[in-house]
């Protein structure tokens, strides 16, 4: 009857386990604009197509491409994410191992004696017995906590929501890589070219100054003249300096990003490259979308769903709780006797658990995971909302970044249309050298400005790939223990 009691006790516990206390996750959900904001544009459009993953490859550029596939096996944060990962999912099992049974072997000795004037005293020892004597012990213990209202299973779901949101704080990490690299890249390649454009306006500069110190000779220039080439051939000298130290921290950061030590990728990077084109058009997806592929949004959905999940936990705490604990093992006097049947001992019950007075623990910590659920739904809104001001904002940019670039070209054409006409009226003796000297300051710095605008709308537009939320998937590294 013992064990009928015991076995219908268990199969009642096994019924009442499927009782899962607290709210359900649900997805959340919020009304996204039906498409982007339009901006007009004269090169490179945006439509809503599906977004690249791989958009660094639309700038083809094979230099910018081999750095991207060292990023995701060399960066460090990545693979401190990677770690972080692996520590959710040991605390995810830690949770889950709660809810199986428990198995714990424990052997003794100890030669003991008791006390004559102890509680022994009270009682009449048999003729002959010793107050000294060895004492054997051997015990397998085993408990089961049926988890009757879910305490285990919500642990174990939050823990599992925990896990994911640290997934997707990696892929965040992943993202910020590339979108770095890639516009740690283009500034780089922007600096290389404007120290080209300097340089060839400073071998410019030097021939005008051999071409003045001519004509000075022969009488036909002054000393005015001959100080104003010199200047301008000091100054322009006087900005490469600068530029080249920007090369080498652009270099360095690029080699951060790879884990490489300073000045490791000069020899792969010092040797100048064309600016990358910008793509023919870019798919930017809907605005539904974003909250699907943006890392930061599945990063708080995945809070909102632990923090729902804790809810459960500190509901489940108001409920009873049944622990079936056993005991079996030998205890003997004599190890000759230890493996004897007469030496066998054991136990065999449930224990019931039921909170009576907490003192206010229990009502105050479902308030504040309450607290916590609400804190984790308004988070999540919040960065649904900035994801999609991002996304609009950097399309707004790039537009603008493109008729920028648009109208810095004309000036350009048209400053180097006047250098050229007023270099060639000066050796024809038509005007003085400070016309040169002018519309040369003017072409040069509009090369440089179209240079800078070539640089800003390419940073602009892997702005705008990061805001999209794509592009993290070069550094997935597959588990099929993963949860995505």
């Amino acid at each position: 009857m013992k064990f009928q009691s015991v076995s219908a006790l268990l199969t009642g516990g096994l019924v009442l386990s499927a009782c899962t206390m607290g709210p359900n996750f649900h997805r959340p959900t919020m009304d996204a604009p039906a498409s982007w904001g339009s901006e007009p544009s004269s090169e490179s459009q945006t439509y809503a197509g599906a977004v690249d993953t791989q958009w660094w490859q639309s700038f083809h550029d094979p230099e910018l491409s081999s750095l991207v596939s060292r990023l995701g096996r060399q960066n460090l944060d990545l693979q401190i994410g990677a770690e972080r990962i692996s520590e959710a999912r040991s605390q995810m099992k830690v949770a889950a191992s709660a809810g199986l049974p428990q198995a714990n072997w424990s052997g003794s000795y100890a030669y003991r004696q008791l006390s004559k004037q102890g509680i022994f005293s009270l009682a009449e020892p048999r003729p002959g017995s010793s107050m000294n004597f060895n004492l054997y012990e051997n015990v397998l213990s085993t408990s089961w906590d049926l988890d009757l209202f879910g305490t285990i299973r919500r642990s174990v779901e939050a823990q599992r929501a925990n896990e994911t949101a640290t997934l997707a704080a990696r892929r965040a990490t992943a993202l910020a890589a590339v979108s770095d690299l890639a516009t740690s890249y283009m500034q780089l390649r922007g600096i290389q070219q404007q120290q080209a454009i300097l340089r060839s306006n400073i071998d410019l500069a030097r021939t005008s100054l051999k071409l003045v110190q001519d004509r000075f000779a022969n009488g036909v220039a002054t000393n005015l003249d001959v100080s104003q080439a010199a200047a301008q051939l000091a100054s322009m000298s006087a900005d490469l300096p600068g530029l080249e130290n920007s090369e080498a921290a652009l270099i360095n950061a690029i080699g951060l990003l790879l884990a490489e030590p300073p000045r490791a990728l000069e020899a792969e990077l010092r040797p100048a490259s064309i600016q990358p084109p910008l793509p023919a058009s870019v798919p930017v997806g809907l605005p539904s979308d974003l909250t699907r592929r943006r890392p930061d949004v599945l990063q708080g959905e995945a809070r909102l769903h632990a923090a729902t999940a804790e809810v459960g936990v500190a509901t489940a705490a108001f409920y009873p709780d049944i622990t079936l604990a056993g005991n079996m093992g030998t205890e003997s006097f004599s190890a000759a006797d230890f493996f004897s049947l007469p030496a066998k001992q054991f136990s065999v019950g449930p224990t019931l658990n039921v909170p009576v007075f907490e003192g206010g623990r229990l009502i105050s910590t479902l308030q504040f995971r309450k607290a916590a659920q609400r804190e984790a739904v308004l988070t999540w809104r919040n960065t649904v909302l900035n994801a999609w001001r991002e996304v609009d904002d950097a399309m707004t940019a790039y537009a603008k970044a493109q008729s920028t670039h648009s109208l810095t070209e004309q000036s350009f054409f048209q400053n180097r249309a006047a250098f050229n006409a007023a270099r060639e009226r000066y050796q024809q003796g038509a005007t003085d050298y400070l016309n040169v000297v002018a519309t040369q300051a003017a072409l040069l710095s509009s090369q440089s400005a179209l240079s800078i605008s070539q640089t800003r709308t390419e940073t602009t537009l892997v702005a705008l790939y990061r805001a999209l939320g794509g592009g993290w998937q070069y550094a997935e590294t597959p588990s099929p223990a993963s949860h995505s």
